[in-house]
């Protein structure tokens, strides 16, 4: 602990900030000299403790020069294992001075004079020792600071205070507690002090000191207290004697010894004896009590020796209880009489009681005259009767009360065990597992040689379908019986009885069918429950002893009964199982034969499916034909017309031939319109540039939808066909603007390009790329006059790379943009409404082939931004050829 105190647990509770060396230096790697060592061993050795020094250093390292031999003594420690860990030392401390000693060290750092602290350590062999210890840091010239200790044992010191403290502390005590009147008075009868607390006194101390016996006192208590004093000084012994005063309580009986205090002096103890005169009557009185309760108690009551277990007096009841005779006991021993069923309850009352004088509430089982077995609570003392020890042992009959909590035991035994049955029922559908654990667990709790279930079946007969049976007898399981006339009667026991107890078998009349199962079986008691299902005989549950005949009790009945009941539900239940199954397998039929219906109408979907391709190419095909037909005739027209008032349509073959079939020519004047041009057939129709150049319009994008709905249909069946490689974006969109340079010029639309040359790679397939951003640009120039102004531009976002493409024409709402990129139905009076709308659709299938999004932002003044992300392209990629 001086270790401790010197700074070092204050390391750990004051200034933990210091650092303590790893390793402990032998003294000579110490800042002091070898006559300081010497000084240090030879003063240690003419002391009567342990001393030491610390040294903490500028730095907060703590040394350890030296620790004399003491601490083996003080500490049970060597020195050296000290210096290798000196917290061992804190470790020793009790508990409950730990406090006490982190603060007196704080007091000695913040004041800096000489520490002190007395206090408890526990020794590693677990003595409990004082200690005493004294300090005085010192700082050394190169600022280290040094303190020396001393360490001594105040253990004898300070049990002597204690003894002097407790014994000082016990006269107190003992004098606070005289409940007695104490009077000092002279020789001729003057009262000189008193001391009254506690006692019933009626008059104050003035009214007593310095007053005579005579004047306080009736005349003859007076004068037999002048006689006691005056023989007491002069016989220099106690005297006692007796009287009685009138008080407000009554008469009262006193008693005063008197001893000599001083020169011709005494002191008076006066006691108030009025309860023990009483007592003592009370005793004689209680003697005679006693006598009559020692015959009269209802408990067994005895004397006998402790050695022998002699019997020197029994009462009546110990007759009655044991039925043995006060003449045939008294004298014999109770081994002689046979008394204990064992032996060691005997043993265990004579060491307890040689051990404690006393012996309470002790459980031993007595075997009465007639040999029964009984359980009493036995409570005794040692008493001395004329210098013989003996045991005065008071019997509790404890018989029925033992048999009712037995009874408790296995009601609460039978109650979790139905408990435990109604939960496997409830929770497991397999009836042979739930029988065979019930009749496994009936038999543990009724200690029977067999338990069966035996189930009843017209067409079977009966037969056991569970059973749990000692190896020591044989089995019944798998036993059945179809004779009628058997069976019959088996039946009628079970159903004339509802609950069939035989506890011998010999004693009841049976048919030899039955004496002869039960002779094959050796069963020599039966308990049998019907099992009942729907108010008819389903089976029983059945109990065999076959040891012998036994008595069923009303608890073994009543379980049986209750868990006839769970067995009829697990039975029930099963029942329900069965027909569920059977249910459950006629609906999978069912859903077979449905889903094969499913499966055809399917199939017959699939060929119209078929059948509405081969329309949509076939139809598609001849749209396509005549479209191109009529697109080569009109450019035809177109390249070859001259005049300025148009171009003329004529009859010839040539005009015929163009057009793929004859046309009708028409007269200046029709006759049914006078007022008309009648048809020619010689004249030429004339026909204005824009009118063949909107038909040729109108062409192009009758073959651009048709076009539309054939890639269309394949992509819905086939998926969209994508050839993944790694693209330069800005490479590939130099290209489409090459491509779009046309169609820009004649819209009188600008685009700036803000795409920046060192964009990653991007997996995509370039041909599908080019068509999105065509058919983007397309749109809004479709849906905006002359003029409009593009700005492309891309980043990087989360491994994707997100292209826009804004324009500053009009804009669209919120639900035109959700719907932009759906395959619907369009405005009628929308002029490229169908043909556009093909190609958005086809552009968010081509974006999500390649794994990307698409959408499109309406500006909030002016304007669209189209977006589209794709992935960039990594080396572990997958290209496709």
């Amino acid at each position: 602990m001086a270790m401790i105190a010197l700074n070092i647990m204050p390391i750990a509770y004051i200034s933990k900030g210091l650092r303590v060396d790893e390793t402990v230096k032998s003294p000579h790697q110490a800042d002091f000299s070898p006559e300081k060592i010497t000084l240090l061993e030879t003063t240690a050795a003419n002391l009567p403790g342990m001393i030491f020094q610390i040294l903490q250093r500028q730095d907060g390292s703590i040394f350890i020069p030296y620790i004399s031999s003491g601490c083996k003594y003080l500490y049970e420690l060597e020195p050296e294992a000290i210096q290798a860990d000196y917290q061992v030392l804190y470790e020793l401390i009790h508990p409950q001075d730990i406090q006490a000693f982190v603060e007196s060290i704080a007091v000695c750092r913040t004041t800096g004079k000489l520490w002190y602290w007395e206090g408890r350590i526990i020794t590693p062999s677990g003595k409990l020792k004082w200690i005493k210890v004294t300090s005085q840091p010192v700082i050394q010239e190169a600022g280290n600071l040094l303190w020396n200790g001393l360490v001594t044992d105040i253990t004898e010191q300070k049990q002597a205070q204690e003894k002097l403290q407790a014994s000082e502390a016990r006269y107190q005590a003992i004098l606070d507690a005289i409940p007695d009147l104490m009077f000092r008075i002279s020789r001729d009868g003057e009262y000189l002090d008193l001391k009254s607390e506690g006692a019933n006194v009626t008059l104050s101390r003035e009214e007593i000191v310095g007053k005579h016996l005579e004047e306080l006192l009736p005349s003859d208590v007076a004068a037999i207290s002048q006689v006691a004093i005056a023989k007491t000084l002069d016989s220099g012994t106690l005297q006692t004697c007796e009287y009685k005063l009138p008080t407000p309580l009554g008469i009262r009986d006193y008693e005063a010894r008197l001893v000599v205090s001083g020169q011709d002096e005494v002191l008076a103890i006066v006691r108030d004896i009025t309860d023990r005169k009483q007592g003592e009557v009370a005793l004689q009185n209680l003697a005679q009590k006693f006598a009559k309760a020692f015959s009269c108690s209802p408990d067994s009551i005895t004397i006998s020796t402790l050695q022998e277990g002699r019997f020197i007096e029994v009462n009546d009841s110990f007759v009655k209880l044991l039925g043995y005779e006060r003449d045939e006991a008294i004298g014999k021993t109770t081994f002689e009489l046979n008394l204990w069923v064992h032996d060691r309850d005997r043993q265990n009352l004579v060491q307890e009681l040689q051990a404690t004088g006393v012996a309470r509430n002790l459980e031993v089982e007595y075997r009465q005259k007639s040999g029964e077995i009984i359980t009493v609570m036995l409570s005794a003392e040692v008493i001395d009767l004329n210098g013989i020890s003996c045991i005065l042992a008071v019997h509790h009959d404890i018989t029925e009360r033992k048999q009712v909590e037995a009874q408790l035991r296995l009601c609460a035994q039978r109650d979790r065990l139905l408990a435990e049955t109604l939960v496997r029922i409830r929770s497991s559908l397999n009836l042979e597992e739930i029988l065979q654990t019930t009749v496994t667990e009936v038999r543990q709790f009724l200690q029977a040689d067999r338990v069966f279930i035996a189930l009843n079946n017209a067409n079977l007969g009966i037969r056991t379908i569970a059973e749990s049976v000692d190896p020591k007898y044989p089995s019944v399981s798998g036993w059945s019986t179809n004779d009628e006339a058997y069976l019959q009667e088996l039946r009628s026991l079970l159903k004339d009885n509802f609950v069939r107890v035989v506890e011998d078998m010999t004693q009841i009349a049976v048919s030899p069918k039955v004496k002869a199962h039960c002779e094959k079986f050796q069963t020599k008691a039966s308990l049998a429950i019907p099992i009942m299902l729907d108010d008819e005989l389903f089976g029983a549950l059945i109990a065999n002893q076959c040891s012998g005949s036994r008595h069923w009790q009303p608890i073994e009945i009543d379980l049986l009964q209750q868990m006839s009941e769970q067995v009829a539900i697990a039975i029930h239940q099963s029942q329900i199982y069965q027909k569920l199954a059977e249910l459950n397998t006629n609906l999978e039929h069912q859903v077979e034969e449905r889903t094969a219906q499913l499966q055809q109408k399917m199939q017959e979907v699939e060929k119209l499916h078929r059948v509405k391709d081969v329309v949509l190419h076939t139809v598609a095909h001849d749209l396509r034909t005549s479209v191109m037909g009529n697109l080569m005739v009109l450019k035809n027209l177109l390249n070859q017309g001259v005049g300025a008032g148009g171009w003329g349509l004529g009859t010839g073959d040539q005009g015929k031939r163009a057009q793929g079939r004859v046309i009708e020519e028409v007269s200046p004047l029709s006759p049914s319109n006078p007022q008309s041009p009648i048809p020619n057939p010689q004249s030429p129709i004339p026909i204005s540039r824009s009118i063949i150049e909107r038909m040729i319009q109108g062409n192009d994008r009758q073959l651009t939808m048709i076009n539309s709905l054939l890639e269309i249909n394949s992509s819905e069946k086939q998926g969209i066909e994508i050839k993944h490689e790694p693209v330069q974006l800005s490479t590939l969109l130099g290209g489409t603007f090459a491509q779009l340079e046309p169609m820009l010029t004649q819209n009188q639309a600008t685009l700036k390009n803000l795409v920046p040359a060192d964009l990653p790679l991007v997996m995509a397939d370039g041909t599908k790329l080019q068509k999105v951003l065509v058919n983007l640009i397309t749109h809004s120039l479709h849906n905006n006059p002359p003029g409009l102004n593009f700005t492309l531009s891309a980043t990087i976002e989360a491994g994707m790379i997100r292209t826009q493409i804004q324009d500053d024409g009009v804009v669209m709402s919120k639900l035109e943009c959700d719907r932009l990129f759906d395959l619907h139905v369009r405005d009628p009076q929308d002029c490229c409404s169908t043909s556009i709308g093909l190609k958005m659709y086809l552009c968010r299938k081509i974006i999500k082939a390649h794994g990307g999004n698409i959408g499109v932002i309406s500006n909030r003044k002016r304007g669209l931004t189209f977006w589209f992300t794709l992935p960039l392209f990594t080396s572990s990629a997958t290209i496709h050829p």
